[in-house]
């Protein structure tokens, strides 16, 4: 067994600057009242690049701490740092690679599709065929044991099938096993996999330490598994009740607090060996549709975006993340009407931030898209404006023939769709390279983060109105509102916590888009924004469903614990920051 230090340091020589980053995240407290969580400075912007050929060697500065070479030494120049993550020598090696591939073989390196079912068998078939870069798991392709939980050996299998497809064709790097697991509302995989609360909670809370450690639990549980990317963190900042897609996905309403907890999310992921994707670049928290289903517009200035959505991104890049989504939001003022995820503007702004990594779309099969871009044609829009890998594409099998035809008859040119498979190629050789220099990992047990999603729902529980101190009722409650799940936890945990269920004050349990139905105790369970509206004299935001957080929230209501959560974002008349002292 490795120990995950020494797969947390083999990552950190090739993040020096990620985990500089972090520890001055670490300066947060959960103590201190709104102080937004510090994040990284900004690097400055610069023109987009494009990866180096294996000849160049421009100047590089070395990672704090790091030795000055003697006189008489000679630099490695396969140890040049890119400022992503990989070095020369990943580039190199899978520049080679690359140079060698078909047009057919580049356009599957692009393609990270989806499939039906758990049985892999047919989607291996054309994983093999199309040469892909990997797959997705979406919660239909998650097996179940009897019991309803998460078949953990038949998942891994399923990721072991799925991997060997991709070096079916003699690739040398790894294929990507990539699932959404946010914590909170998103989160394919269930138990025996440790439920997390919204990522709201580490807003509250107001803890880069925290974040950090649950980013590495998190993702430490998803390694035995076989995945090898995750879909978080979401570095969105919401702007609170005209968000209507984001939420208690959002970790803060302040732009810093939301750079600094995502940065030390992600650096904690990958010190669990799992690469984390920092979406929505241009920032998703600030527009009022959904773009699961149509377009939203974005009508912001540049200048604007700047000072707000784009700050978490800037904190990312500068601490040298891996990967960055794009979302399907149209920015007026960048290229008014087009989804970011293809517009040339949008990739352009996000290389001037200097950004060097893998740019990533959001599900190209989402309404924002496939309503006005059918068939294959949104796959080639989006690699030609900028994207590297197009992620979950309507039909792949379109998609990679619509690419492979568009560089064929010139539409798309060859150059960019080289420059996309040698960026996907060289992350992935990275990242073979950095973990078999730290051995095998082999992640944490399912479960094994339980006491601290524990921690994190105790850290972030936030009382806007009521006593902060002693109970908030006299020993017995009643019940309402939530879900049949939420009200049998709510019951469990409130014996656990010595109240009696049947009488007393009436709690009122209020989900996403739900109202408070009257009661003494209003209890916002996911985004905060319901209690703006709620009449009870107490009102409790908990940012989480699982049965931590409703153990939390029965330790505050019984005057055994106190409430340290502060908002991470305002809500009507209470503003950000409110919470109890």
């Amino acid at each position: 067994m490795v120990p995950f230090q020494r797969l947390r340091d083999s990552f950190h020589k090739s993040f020096p600057v990620l985990a500089a980053a972090t520890a001055a995240v670490a300066l947060a407290s959960c103590s201190t009242a709104p102080a937004p969580v510090p994040a990284p400075a900004p690097v400055p912007a610069q023109a987009p690049a494009t990866p180096a050929p294996p000849s160049a060697s421009p100047r590089t500065t070395p990672a704090p701490g790091t030795p000055s070479p003697s006189p008489s030494a000679t630099p490695d120049p396969g140890a040049r740092e890119l400022g992503w993550g990989p070095q020369q020598r990943d580039q190199d090696a899978a520049a080679t690679v690359v140079a060698a591939m078909s047009p057919e073989q580049k356009a599957g390196q692009v393609l990270l599709p989806f499939f039906t079912g758990t049985n892999p068998a047919a989607h291996a078939a054309v994983v093999e065929r199309l040469h892909l870069a990997g797959s997705i798991i979406m919660g239909d392709n998650i097996p179940l044991d009897p019991q309803g939980k998460v078949d953990l050996t038949a998942m891994t299998a399923v990721n072991q099938r799925l991997a060997q497809a991709t070096r079916a064709d003699g690739r040398p790097w790894p294929g990507i096993v990539g699932v959404d697991q946010e914590g909170g509302m998103v989160a394919r995989l269930g138990a025996p996999l440790t439920e997390w609360p919204a990522p709201m909670s580490y807003g509250a809370a107001g803890s880069g330490p925290l974040a950090r450690e649950a980013g590495q639990g998190l993702a430490g549980e998803l390694v035995p598994l076989g995945f090898n990317m995750d879909f978080a963190p979401d570095a969105d900042v919401t702007v609170g009740p005209k968000d209507p897609t984001i939420g208690a996905r959002s970790m803060s309403g302040d732009p810093g607090a939301a750079a600094g907890l995502s940065v030390a999310f992600a650096q904690g992921m990958l010190g669990a060996g799992v690469l984390p994707v920092v979406k929505h670049f241009p920032g998703h928290g600030s527009v009022t549709a959904d773009s699961h289903l149509s377009l939203p517009s974005q009508p912001a200035s540049v200048a604007e975006l700047q000072a707000r959505d784009w700050k978490p991104f800037e904190a990312a890049v500068a601490a040298g993340a891996p990967m960055v989504m794009t979302g399907h939001i149209a920015v007026a003022a960048l290229e008014p009407g087009v989804p970011a995820s293809l517009s040339a503007p949008t990739y352009a702004a996000l290389r001037g931030l200097g950004f060097k990594g893998v740019a990533v779309t959001d599900a190209l099969n989402m309404g924002a898209v496939s309503k006005q871009y059918p068939a294959g044609s949104a796959a080639v829009k989006a690699l030609a404006a900028g994207a590297d890998l197009l992620l979950m594409p309507a039909d792949v099998q379109q998609a990679h023939a619509a690419i492979v035809d568009a560089v064929t008859s010139g539409a798309l040119p060859a150059a960019r769709l080289d420059e996309a498979a040698l960026r996907v190629a060289t992350m992935m050789t990275w990242r073979a390279r950095t973990a078999a220099r730290a051995g095998t990992p082999t992640g944490a047990p399912a479960g094994s983060g339980a006491a601290l999603s524990a921690k994190v729902s105790a850290a972030a529980v936030t009382v806007l109105s009521g006593p902060c101190s002693g109970p908030l009722t006299p020993g017995g409650v009643q019940v309402t509102g939530g879900s049949p799940a939420d009200r049998e936890r709510f019951s469990a945990a409130a014996a656990r916590a010595g109240l009696a269920v049947g009488s007393g004050p009436v709690v009122s349990l209020v989900g996403y888009g739900g109202r408070a139905a009257g009661g003494e105790i209003a209890v916002a369970l996911d985004a905060p924004w319901t209690l703006q509206d709620a009449s009870a004299p107490v009102k409790v935001a908990l940012y989480g469903r699982s049965q931590a957080a409703f153990d939390a929230l029965a330790a505050v209501l019984a005057g055994k614990a106190t409430a340290p959560g502060k908002l991470p974002a305002a809500v009507g008349n209470f503003p950000a920051g409110t919470g109890c002292p």
